[in-house]
């Protein structure tokens, strides 16, 4: 009796087993069948049309060009234009993130009396929709009922600054909004790296009688640079890709045309598939090369 069933416990953990695996792939699988059909097989079949004479809305089908589609955007001056637009506008919005996120992450490290309160209201811009903030702005930057001008001194709206058709102000404009809405988020990645700091290096530092510069050089920022690059590395990329907020404050004027609204204007005004899908995996290869530029800098930062 008691080897029948010692013999069948066997059994019935190998089908506990089977069933198990049963229940993990009827999980995983679907899953898995949607990222192929969502993702994986329009990557390659854009891939495809970039070499390819195509429009969608055309009856044709798609006609192969080889690299054609590419070289006509690597020569294209207007191509140039749009990232060095591009590449202006990060630059400076990524910089002016950087150092009013970490001021604010610095200001906020010590706890004082309603400093979760301050910290919330700080959060809130990025946690607010991109087009809304865009037209939210849009019609703060009016220079007869926008609030900006009024703010800045400037009360006869026919002397006020016209910042949406400037082709400088309407730069800066975008700019403005860009820090005012992520400075937060690089100022919380910077609060956590803070917060991880152990107490005992300033302790020591303190005993050492090290300045605050000193201490701030050798301790805080080593500490916090990881994290830091992690936080250039995210609004870098998210930069580049810059749409929402540029067609949202200016329209895409030909001042803030970035290479998103070049690609935009391409592929859903213009109608060129081929040409667009060529453009959109220039811009790939180009954030793939500064994704891996950062990484290493991070793995530096890291190891030193």
């Amino acid at each position: 009796m008691i080897q029948t069933q010692t013999s069948t416990q066997p059994s019935v953990k190998k089908r506990r087993q089977l069933s198990d695996r049963a229940i993990m792939l009827l999980f995983i699988m679907p899953t898995m069948i949607i990222l192929v059909l969502m993702n994986i097989y329009p990557l390659f079949y854009s891939l495809y049309l970039s070499f390819t004479e195509y429009s969608v809305i055309g009856r044709e089908a798609p006609k192969w060009v080889g690299f054609a589609n590419y070289i006509e955007i690597l020569t294209d001056e207007r191509f140039w234009s749009n990232f060095a637009i591009t590449g202006r506008y990060a630059i400076i919005s990524v910089a002016l993130q950087m150092l009013i996120g970490f001021g604010l992450a610095l200001l906020l490290r010590d706890k004082f009396r309603g400093s979760g309160i301050v910290t919330t209201l700080i959060l809130v811009p990025m946690m607010l929709s991109p087009v809304v903030v865009g037209l939210f702005w849009r019609l703060m930057f009016h220079p007869s009922q926008g609030i900006v001008n009024y703010m800045l001194g400037f009360t006869n709206p026919n002397t006020s600054p016209q910042w949406l058709e400037s082709p400088v102000l309407s730069m800066w404009a975008v700019i403005i909004v860009d820090v005012w809405m992520w400075s937060p988020f690089v100022m919380l990645l910077a609060l956590a790296g803070l917060s991880a700091i152990p107490e005992y290096l300033y302790e020591a530092a303190s005993i050492d009688r090290a300045s605050a510069w000193f201490q701030f050089r050798r301790i805080t920022l080593p500490q916090v640079m990881p994290l830091l690059l992690i936080a250039v590395l995210f609004r870098t990329i998210e930069a580049i890709k810059q749409f929402d907020l540029v067609m949202g404050i200016t329209g895409g004027a030909p001042s803030v045309e970035t290479i998103s609204v070049r690609l935009y204007r391409e592929a859903f005004n213009e109608f060129d598939t081929g040409l667009s899908s060529a453009f959109a995996y220039i811009v790939l290869i180009i954030i793939i090369g500064i994704s891996n530029i950062y990484i290493r800098q991070l793995n530096k930062a890291r190891g030193d």
